[in-house]
């Protein structure tokens, strides 16, 4: 059995899991891996995973959730390609979820752009970031 060490979750309320897991399915490549209703306080709690590292996101039901992840706290997701940031970007501005276009920023901070999700949580897609090259140079 492996013990979780370091950073593995942020936690954020959502007022419509099924939305929010369509959101971070389309636009963060994250998959449910955990699903059920807490005994305690009876509210429906998810983690979602890409399945690249051991972390996910918490999403927990609430009526009204208070937004705390807007620009500029947000969470960033490493895209493969810019076309693949100004492809999800181009989803997102006709879904109308777009909060800011696609910019190449240069190094270190990259080809980004910022997308909210159904409660209005802030999520950038990135290029070009390198910060798993960056934390190995250290």
């Amino acid at each position: 059995m492996t013990v979780d060490v370091g950073l593995t979750h942020i936690a954020l309320a959502a007022s419509n899991l099924d939305k929010s897991i369509a959101f971070y399915a389309r636009y963060a490549r994250m998959v449910v891996v955990h699903d059920r209703i807490d005994t305690e306080t009876d509210i429906r709690v998810i983690w979602l995973s890409d399945k690249t590292r051991p972390f996910v996101v918490v999403l927990f039901q609430l009526d009204k959730p208070k937004v705390i992840l807007e620009p500029l706290a947000h969470l960033g997701v490493g895209c493969s390609s810019r076309e693949e940031v100004d492809s999800l970007s181009k989803q997102a501005k006709e879904e109308g979820v777009l909060i800011k276009e696609p910019t190449d920023s240069g190094y270190p901070v990259g080809y980004w752009a910022l997308l909210k999700d159904p409660d209005g949580h802030t999520l950038e897609l990135s290029y070009g970031q390198e910060i798993g090259l960056t934390i190995d140079k250290t």
